[in-house]
């Protein structure tokens, strides 16, 4: 077979080349238009937006927490600072795994329970780009550990902060109060904004109630971050607005007088400048340390402080509601000559009980024989007649009882500037009803009239109706703020009390004064060597209810079921500068145990302030040879029976139901 020749055709084989070459060209440049159509989109069209995206991922602005203010007392010394702390801080948008994170910094540092769960509740709710704190007040060696593990740990960071202190500790906690973690609640009903970077609020106390004057304003820097979130420089920032600072009325060597005062007991004291409202001293003890809470106070330690039966973290001063007892007789006295029931000279029999309509119960008096035959207004608050107090509380009737007492402040919060504070009773026939549903009984009158039954009173309320009593009417609202950044604030007078007879108050102030400087006083115990003239009254309040014919009996009592003692008082008596309220849980005696308080605290304001006087006579004495003596045994509602010259009212309990 002929084998075939192939004749090469090359101008086909060009024109198919040439096609070829033609569609890869024209696919080339379709591909490049359209690599350049997209190069223009984004530099041009879409430069704007993703030059924005950029900045977001390199530069972030950064909140700078405001310096909060600080607070000084009266005198200027330093109450409540601040301190650099440095702190554990993550970047949740930094950080690549937060367990993997947490899982390597346990290798590190120590990292608890309670600090996690915090934390991610934090991180739960937190703005982009916030730090949130994982561990506080780092230790030296903890700062090291984490320096040197730094390339293992993004988006974590040490952070130095300036966190709240409290140089006098337990001193001050109920009264300048203490800061604390941002809880979930205050969240919700603070500025998000302007508490970004911020980790603490003020959670009691002054710190609480004047949280806007001492936050400021936040600020912002832009901070410019490399690809690992670590800060290079600050290209920009707005600077905070540090919190004011605060100057308060309390007076921290009275302060500190009335804490020593105490003597390690229970027991709450108030003292209060009567012409102007300012609080000079405001102790309630047991106490606790603030500290503990600022940085975070474990659960161990807030168990114990929550469950003590001594209750350190109540504010006695302004929570605790307590029968006034004896306390508010010359308020009483003066309420018989404000409505004309009796005038200073009205006397009555005093056997040593007193009966309603001259039958039924006896109302026993705290001195068993009785007061004698006359005993009239200035005798009454001299020795706490309960008698006396009976007969004018029957002849005033509960309502006028309760709506004068309503002009010094009882039944109702005095508006001091603190947090929590509870209004007491003051009570009224329409207040049992309301509350007890049941109607008023003619007997719970006595009670009331000489402070037991259903009257309740905190002990700032006690002190501002002394502070009311020395400036013969004129009722201003407690305050402890001085000064906001050195502007002083106006003393708010709410309302005087406006008597007929101005000659009342000195018959009540001289009844007052007789207390402690009489040798029958019941208070006389504390005029010994006094430089300057006390007007006083000791009060003692039931805790638990003895039988109507039983004795009161200390030593088959247990301690929290003994009598509270009280005393308020003001001085010097002619020119009052300062009213004080004490009262000593189950202290019992309040002649020999709340009075001598008050005399320190008071010898603590005044003694520096007062001249030295010349001679002492009247000031203070010696109990003279024939002086009435102690008493000593007491009945039902009588004074404590060992050497102690007070008062014990009636338990209201004992009154039958439905007596009239």
């Amino acid at each position: 077979m002929a084998e075939r020749l192939a004749i090469k055709d090359t101008l086909t084989e060009t024109r198919i080349f040439s096609k070829r070459v033609v569609i890869a060209a024209a696919g080339v440049l379709a591909l490049v238009a359209v690599l350049l159509g997209r190069y223009f989109h984004l530099q041009i069209i879409d430069h704007e937006t993703y030059r924005t995206e950029s900045d977001r991922n390199r530069i972030h602005a950064r909140a700078v927490p405001p310096r909060r203010g600080l607070i000084f007392d009266r005198n200027g010394t330093l109450l409540a600072d601040n301190r650099p702390i440095f702190n554990l801080m993550v970047t949740r948008e930094r950080a690549l795994d937060i367990d993997v994170m947490l899982a390597e910094l346990r290798t590190i540092i120590e990292v608890s329970e309670d600090d996690e769960q915090r934390f991610r509740k934090q991180l739960a709710r937190h703005l982009p780009f916030e730090a949130v704190p994982l561990r506080f007040a780092l230790n030296e060696e903890e700062i090291a550990r984490l320096a040197v593990n730094r390339y293992r740990l993004p988006g974590v960071e040490v952070e130095a902060e300036l966190v709240r202190h409290y140089p006098f500790g337990e001193l001050l906690a109920h009264a300048v109060g203490y800061v604390g973690r941002i809880n979930e609640q205050e969240l919700e009903e603070i500025d998000r904004v302007n508490y970004s970077g911020t980790h603490l609020i003020g959670k009691n106390g002054i710190e609480k109630y004047y949280e806007a004057e001492l936050h400021g304003t936040v600020g912002y820097e832009n901070v410019e971050t490399n690809a690992r979130g670590r800060a290079l420089r600050v290209l920009d920032h707005t600077d905070p607005v540090r919190g004011k600072d605060l100057t308060l009325e309390l007076d921290l060597d009275v302060q500190r007088a009335a804490y020593a005062a105490l003597g390690g007991e229970l027991g709450a004291v108030v003292a209060v400048a009567p012409r102007t409202g300012g609080v000079i001293a405001i102790a309630s003890a047991p106490s606790f340390d603030p500290n503990l809470f600022v940085s975070g106070i474990s659960s161990a330690d807030y168990a114990a402080l929550r469950d003590s039966p001594a209750r350190p973290l109540l504010n006695r001063t302004m929570q605790g509601q307590y029968p006034p007892g004896s306390t508010v007789k010359p308020m009483f006295a003066l309420a018989g000559l404000y409505y004309g029931i009796n005038t200073p000279q009205s006397a009555v029999r005093d056997p040593g009980w007193y009966r309603l309509g001259g039958r039924g119960r006896k109302y026993r008096d705290w001195k068993k024989w009785g007061h004698g035959w006359s005993v009239d207004m200035d005798l009454a608050i001299t020795q706490s007649c309960d008698v006396y107090f009976y007969d004018l509380a029957h002849r005033l009737g509960i309502q006028r009882l309760h709506d004068f007492a309503v002009k010094f402040g009882l039944g109702a919060p005095t508006g001091v500037d603190q947090t929590s504070e509870r209004p007491g009773v003051m009570p009224s026939p329409a207040w049992k009803q309301k509350a007890l549903g049941q109607p008023w009984f003619p007997g719970e009158t006595l009670s009331a009239g000489i402070g037991q039954g259903y009257v309740l009173m905190t002990p700032m309320q006690l002190a501002v109706m002394t502070a009311t009593l020395a400036n013969r009417g004129r009722h201003y609202r407690p305050h402890l703020l001085a000064e906001i950044d050195g502007a002083p604030v106006t003393p708010e007078l709410l309302h005087t009390v406006d008597v007929p007879d101005p000659g009342s108050w000195d018959a009540m102030q001289a009844g007052m004064e007789h207390v402690v400087h009489s040798p029958r006083g019941t208070a006389k115990i504390i005029a010994r060597d006094l430089g300057y003239r006390i007007a006083g009254k000791t009060g003692t309040a039931q805790v638990v209810g003895i039988a109507q014919n039983a004795t009161y009996n200390s030593a088959a009592l247990k301690k929290h079921q003994r009598d509270h003692a009280l005393f308020i008082g003001f001085a010097p008596a002619d020119d009052p500068q300062i009213a004080v309220a004490v009262i000593v849980e189950n202290g019992e005696h309040g002649s020999s145990t709340a009075a001598p308080v008050a005399r320190k605290v008071m010898d603590a304001y005044l003694l520096p302030r007062l001249p030295p006087p010349a001679t002492s006579p009247g000031a203070g004495f010696a109990p003279a040879a024939d002086a009435a003596p102690p008493v000593p045994v007491r009945a039902q509602d009588a004074a404590p029976a060992t050497g102690a010259t007070g008062e014990r009212a009636a338990e209201p309990a004992a009154v039958p139901a439905g007596e009239g």
